[in-house]
């Protein structure tokens, strides 16, 4: 990475970092672009290079922060010797929400900020960091899972969407159980799912 490239992105990260302080101390609507400009130490005008409005830079910081949850947990995966196909997305699931208990304050903006196109742009957005991205490392796995699905997309969204809606009672408020009870329930319904999108199992010569 050059040193213009390296320069830039530092620039756009602390808008990021700035920002994500800004709307978690202030709110999203009490903040203002000179609000977050000031804070991070930049021009005006370099905000602009970087994003369109401040509803932009709400959506590609949750893009930003949640693409570092799925690099960081499938970094951790390919550590691990797991092969199984849902197991080896449970090990992710589980790792994000390990870190979303670690960080409350993000855990309740992307929870009233999310949407499924945010979302999928954070699993693709390894492009802009030379990092692999999840979305396309998640279809790698489908490809090597010895079974046929119908619709790996949509199979992630819901996966993606019970785990965003359902966590955040047992993680802020240990309703109706802590996040550690909840878990086996969480991810028994995860294979279902998972079991639920198999069309049939692949011929030796397709795995």
């Amino acid at each position: 990475m050059g040193r213009v490239t390296e320069n830039k992105q530092a620039k756009r990260n602390s808008i990021f970092h700035s920002s994500f302080d800004l709307f978690r101390t202030k709110g999203f609507f009490q903040t203002s672009i000179s609000d977050i400009v000031t804070k991070a130490g930049v021009a005006k005008g370099t905000f602009y290079l970087y994003f369109k409005d401040k509803y932009d830079l709400r959506d590609k910081l949750i893009a930003f922060k949640a693409g570092t949850l799925f690099h960081a947990a499938e970094l951790n995966l390919s550590e691990t010797n797991i092969k199984d196909f849902p197991e080896r997305l449970i090990f992710i699931a589980d790792q994000i929400i390990d870190r979303l208990a670690m960080e409350p304050d993000f855990l309740k903006f992307i929870s009233k900020n999310l949407s499924w196109g945010v979302f999928k742009t954070a699993l693709l957005k390894g492009h802009e960091t030379g990092e692999t991205d999840f979305y396309n490392a998640y279809l790698h796995m489908v490809e090597e899972s010895p079974y046929e699905f119908k619709n790996p997309e949509i199979m992630l969204f819901m996966i993606v969407e019970l785990v965003g809606s359902s966590c955040y009672s047992c993680i802020l408020d240990d309703e109706p159980l802590t996040m550690e009870d909840y878990k086996p329930y969480l991810y028994e319904v995860i294979r279902g799912i998972i079991q639920m999108q198999i069309v049939k199992k692949k011929s030796s010569n397709e795995v």
